[in-house]
């Protein structure tokens, strides 16, 4: 039964190492539940300290987190079911339980690939994110994301902008979403995808919580893309836990002098795959999963690097002109008012162009990945946006 299950991931102090032991000797929760501390004992790494935990049988958090689930929607996918994934299941420390909001995937038919990368990351680190999430997506494979700010939300934005599927695995209840700017994403992606957590309803984020959570966000994953980091960096963690794990780890080569690529160029150094493009990972599935994958040729995306953007600022070229009403350029209602209501030379702020226009802010967050994927407007530091083309009517 569930509430056994619960029980026994609940318990406070018990680590994740001695329930997955106590389930290969016992079988099931219930029996553990049943068991008296001398057959514990008996369980392979038990301490009489661990033993001791097992000897609260209190079931009311279990009950209570039983009606959580079901007055949020959520359900439960233990170790043993059959829709647990495989992939998951075989590396060192699986979790026993996880909670689910959305449809889950068949994650071991799928290209899943995780894309990690810095909070605090660039311009450069955005657009990449949006530019690589959109081509895995369009490309093909699953996007799996640990929805923080920064790069994980950038790659999850473009892979849902290109029709795919996202898996969302965060380190808090589902019921809580963090960070608070990312929680029109996070029902975005429980509507076309999944969200995943090892954490009951109602559990706020914690420190601890993130780098146990990527050994989940790796394990999913054939592979782990990692955009922008930092000398030190969580993403770096989920990297390395990836290698241990025995899957892919690729990186995006930064600047050699930028603080946030660091972490990426030294990945690179070390043996991990150079991306510039979504197909650079896909390509090393194709033959596995050749009914999935496919190499498409999307609309330009707008340059991502650095040297790049500094040329064209040097040499300001006339832009091009465009009638956002043109049907050949297919764009929405909302895409059309906020490229008319960009600048062309002074950035505007998010807030500014939502006050300006009235269009909600979920839509205009959604309206401006597509006309920056679409190489019509361009993003600033601070989330300040300029249109890179000239209006005609």
């Amino acid at each position: 039964m569930l509430k056994y299950w619960l029980w026994l991931t609940n318990l406070r102090g018990l680590r994740n190492q001695t329930r997955l032991a106590l389930l290969r000797h016992f079988g099931t929760p219930e029996d553990i539940y049943y068991a008296d501390e001398g057959e514990l004992l008996l369980t392979e790494g038990m301490t009489r300290e661990q033993a001791a935990l097992l000897a609260d049988h209190d079931l009311s958090a279990a009950d209570r987190i039983l009606a959580d689930c079901q007055r949020l929607g959520l359900t439960l996918l233990t170790l043993q079911d059959a829709a647990y994934p495989g992939r998951l299941k075989n590396i060192y420390d699986p979790p026993c339980l996880l909670y689910v909001k959305g449809r889950l995937p068949a994650f071991d038919e799928e290209a899943a690939v995780a894309v990690v990368g810095t909070r605090k990351c660039t311009p450069y680190g955005v657009a990449a994110a949006e530019k690589l999430g959109y081509g895995l997506a369009h490309g093909g494979a699953l996007v799996v994301s640990g929805l923080a700010s920064g790069i994980d939300g950038a790659a999850a934005r473009g892979a849902l902008r290109a029709g795919g599927t996202v898996a969302g695995v965060v380190g808090n209840g589902l019921d809580v979403q963090y960070p608070y700017e990312n929680r029109y994403l996070y029902e975005d992606v429980a509507a076309s995808g999944v969200l995943l957590s090892e954490y009951p309803p109602g559990t706020r984020p914690a420190g601890s919580h993130f780098p146990v959570r990527n050994r989940i966000l790796s394990g999913l994953s054939l592979a782990t893309l990692v955009v922008e980091a930092p000398e030190r960096s969580g993403a770096l963690i989920t990297a390395g836990t990836a290698l241990e794990q025995g899957r892919d780890v690729f990186a995006v080569p930064g600047p050699i002098d930028a603080p946030n690529s660091v972490g990426c160029n030294q990945l690179i150094r070390d043996g991990a795959g150079l991306v510039s493009e979504a197909w650079d990972i896909l390509r090393e599935y194709e033959a596995r999963f050749p009914e999935k994958l496919r190499r498409t040729q999307t609309r330009s995306h707008p340059e991502v690097t650095g040297y790049q953007a500094r040329q064209r600022a040097e040499a300001k070229p006339v832009p091009p002109a465009v009638d956002p009403a043109d049907p050949a350029l297919g764009l929405t209602d909302d895409q059309i008012v906020l490229l008319r209501a960009l600048p062309a030379e002074e950035p505007i702020q998010v807030d500014d162009l939502i006050e300006a226009t009235g269009i909600p802010t979920r839509r205009v967050l959604s309206a401006l990945t597509v006309l920056e994927i679409e190489n019509l407007v361009i993003q600033h530091s601070g989330k300040r946006y300029t249109r890179v083309v000239s209006i005609t009517e």
